[in-house]
């Protein structure tokens, strides 16, 4: 109990004394526990395969610009794919939503009271896509 005090206290004290710097390692934190969950979860397989036949299929739509009805065809074939594209995304995303959720909502806590004020949430977007990006890369999710 004591040693999860004290934690506690060092974490606070970090986000007061460094709110910018905790703001960017809470959202490498965030982001890394998504990418792993999304790197173990979802069939990335299958997601590559459907990505591949929609490039595919739009440079098929770029070939016939002109005939609407063709263009029209492809892109009821894209979307026939788009409802297995969303389910493979949302397994990941319905895993990580609680804890985020709950991760945000302690943050705010914090920051509201920094010399950030309401604009932390900025800070934190920022970071995350540059991880999120960094990381997908990482885990070979494009």
């Amino acid at each position: 109990m004591l040693y999860k005090k004290m934690v506690l206290e060092q974490i606070t004290d970090f986000i007061q004394n460094y709110p910018r710097v905790s703001i960017i390692v809470f959202a490498f934190i965030a982001t890394f526990f998504v990418t792993l969950i999304t790197h173990f979860v979802s069939d990335k397989g299958r997601l590559r395969e459907l990505k591949g036949r929609q490039k595919s299929i739009r440079e098929e739509m770029k070939k016939h610009k002109g005939n609407n009805d063709k263009i029209m065809e492809l892109n009821q074939e894209l979307m026939k794919d788009l409802p297995e594209q969303m389910r493979l995304s949302f397994k990941p995303m319905l895993i990580t939503l609680v804890p985020l959720l709950i991760f945000f909502w302690w943050l705010r806590n914090y920051y509201a009271t920094t010399s950030l004020g309401g604009s932390w949430i900025w800070y934190y977007i920022g970071s995350s896509f540059v991880f999120s990006m960094i990381l997908r890369k990482v885990f070979k999710l494009e």
